[in-house]
């Protein structure tokens, strides 16, 4: 983190103070998340975003401006419907290129490190976030303000977001261990797609006042088994599958879960997947939805969000 700060700082100094782009580009050498040195012309003014969270947090920095692409599966905030987007599983690095962008920002969440090598080649600097906890959201939006330009807009939505973490985490984060629920968050209810070691998402589960049951699991991305859930035995799913997903559904798929607390005791709760897994200022509302779940005694409720951002659903239970 101290290494970035230094390493941005010539960014800092070449006048963006007010929070406003300024009018003239000079050359600086900063530090990405993944230790890559990066040549960028700041602040940038011509932003191609490679990851959908990335773009999300262009715009809370103040920087919507600058963006000339997105990656094919953006689409949020509205604005961004208007522009080119582009292939980013595979990159089409022709496509990137066509835009002329002065800068391409990247998460190793979704592109591949190794794409640097290619952006290289084509001279187009690319700089590489990477979200390991909540924190790192917020320092992403410092660290956007600076190399766009808006510094003094990303301070203000950073110290917003940090304010609003506290707030919850001042709810939840004296909860002991035997008062947090055991919590497997799941990306696909077939196969199952979930967040392993090293991901925000584990700290995500802990503000909202449980345990994330995959923090361990040394893989990034893990497939589980059927097994897995069987021994582990959480007393709460979240599924990242939207607000209508039918939770019934998962004992039509795995149908020995019928002895799984969670299922049990009807704790199986679907989100928006673009609460959790985009590591972006929205991920704060996943939090407190959950919280709420969790937690109903310590959260309040907001019907009307609520109904909006997610939904549980009462499984079915089941005999084998």
């Amino acid at each position: 983190m101290i290494r970035r700060f230094f390493g941005l700082l010539l960014v800092v100094l070449v006048g963006m103070g007010c929070g406003g782009a300024s009018s003239e580009q000079t050359s600086s050498t900063v530090t990405d998340d993944l230790g890559h040195t990066v040549t960028v012309d700041a602040p940038a003014k011509r932003v191609v975003s490679l990851a959908p969270n990335l773009t999300e947090i262009v715009h809370a920095a103040g920087a919507g401006s600058t963006l000339v692409a997105l990656t094919k599966s953006g689409d949020y905030p509205p604005p961004v419907d208007t522009l080119p987007h582009v292939s980013a599983l595979p990159v089409d690095f022709e496509a990137v290129a066509a835009q002329e962008p002065d800068l391409v920002l990247a998460t190793d969440q979704i592109n591949a490190p190794k794409d640097a090598e290619t952006f290289a080649a084509l001279n187009l600097p690319v700089y590489f976030f990477s979200f390991n906890t909540l924190d790192d959201i917020v320092e992403s939006l410092r660290t956007t303000g600076r190399l766009l330009g808006t510094a003094a807009a990303a301070r203000d939505s950073a110290a917003a977001l940090k304010r609003e973490i506290d707030a919850l985490r001042a709810r939840t984060g004296s909860l002991p261990d035997d008062q947090r629920p055991r919590v497997l968050v799941l990306v696909g209810d077939e196969t199952l797609y979930s967040f392993g070691q090293g991901s925000y998402v584990h700290t995500l589960v802990a503000l909202a006042g449980g345990r994330s049951i995959t923090a361990d699991v040394d893989n990034q991305a893990p497939t589980l088994s059927e097994e897995y859930v069987l021994t582990q035995k959480p007393d709460v799913i979240v599924g990242l599958w939207g607000s209508d997903y039918d939770a019934s559904r998962l004992l039509d798929l795995h149908p020995t879960w019928d002895v799984v607390p969670a299922l049990q005791n009807d704790r199986v709760y679907s989100f928006p997947s673009a609460l959790f897994a985009r590591p972006g200022p929205r991920v704060l509302e996943g939090a407190r939805q959950l919280a709420r779940r969790l937690h109903p005694e310590r959260i309040s409720s907001s019907p009307a969000s609520e109904g909006q951002s997610s939904t549980s659903h009462t499984p079915t239970s089941s005999t084998p």
